[in-house]
């Protein structure tokens, strides 16, 4: 499997390397640097181990959404390299075009009701469908604006919580789309400006919150708890304060300083507030 020098998946190293916390949070960003370099991270900041192993995935495997016999059928295109959770859903991967998606929680998200009307994709293949079946930003937001098929979530193991979460892709041109369902409707987020997702709030408002911030000036304050939208400003603050080079090395090395930055250090403490409100403790939620 062909895969870009320019565009590389920082998410499966980042992930076996942080220690579980026990406050729960998890970011994504995007770099780009010179010469077509662009690298995509992703702290996985869980409650728990979810075992994650790496799996690499050729073109041409026979895959169903796994919703029973009303389910989305189809045959991989594109070769992939993967982070499983728990062994049965892909949370984040590349492709062989170098398109990756990055699967977050995001408490607010509620999906269409399941019916006989369109056929089901299972949430723990929501971002191998993606990864399967196209090869750019812009082909993934045209299947997924058709609407084809709903999205189906389940409990997550050992837990008595619902898979609430919500999918981004990025492209080696640089393009960025995020996709949330809020109640039980799919808004689209697609620009190359949307590098930086994290969790709650929905993404509209994370970015009404990063434009306030913008008006202060990362050199003058940044906002510094492990709360999602203090997470997500100094993300879109630090993607782009970073040197921007073509040097794999240095790139790399800087994008994990940004991510690291956004990871929620061992046994950090959560406000009052936080630990007790009813879905205090979700994965990758606060």
């Amino acid at each position: 499997m062909a895969l870009s020098l320019r565009t590389l998946f920082l998410t499966g190293a980042l992930a076996a390397a942080t220690p579980v916390a026990v406050s729960n949070a998890c970011t994504r960003v995007v770099y780009k640097g010179l010469n077509g370099t662009i690298l995509t991270a992703r702290s996985m900041d869980w409650k728990e181990d979810i075992k994650t192993n790496l799996w690499i995935f050729p073109r041409g495997m026979q895959r169903n959404g796994e919703t029973g016999t009303n389910t989305v059928k189809w045959t991989s295109r594109y070769g992939s390299v993967i982070s499983s959770g728990y062994d049965i859903s892909t949370t984040d991967g590349m492709n062989e075009k170098g398109l990756v998606a990055n699967l977050l929680f995001l408490a607010e998200s509620q999906y269409p009701p399941f019916t006989a009307d369109k056929p089901g994709l299972s949430i723990a293949a929501w971002t191998q469908y993606i990864l399967d079946n196209f090869a750019t930003v812009k082909e993934v937001v045209d299947a997924m604006r058709a609407e084809s098929f709903v999205i189906v979530t389940d409990k997550i193991p050992g837990m008595d919580r619902l898979a609430n979460l919500h999918l981004s892709v990025s492209d080696p041109s640089g393009d960025n789309a995020i996709f949330q369902f809020i109640n039980g409707k799919l808004d689209i987020h697609h620009s190359v400006e949307y590098n930086v997702m994290t969790n709650s709030p929905i993404f509209q408002k994370q970015l009404a919150l990063n434009e306030y911030w913008q008006e202060i000036g990362g050199t003058t304050m940044l906002p510094g708890t492990n709360r999602s939208a203090d997470r997500f400003v100094r993300a879109s603050f630090y993607a782009t304060a970073i040197p921007k080079t073509d040097d794999t090395r240095v790139a790399v090395a800087s994008v994990f300083s940004v991510i690291r930055n956004c990871s929620v250090p061992w046994a950090s403490p959560r406000p009052t507030s936080l630990t007790s409100h009813p879905r205090a403790g979700a994965p990758c939620q606060t």
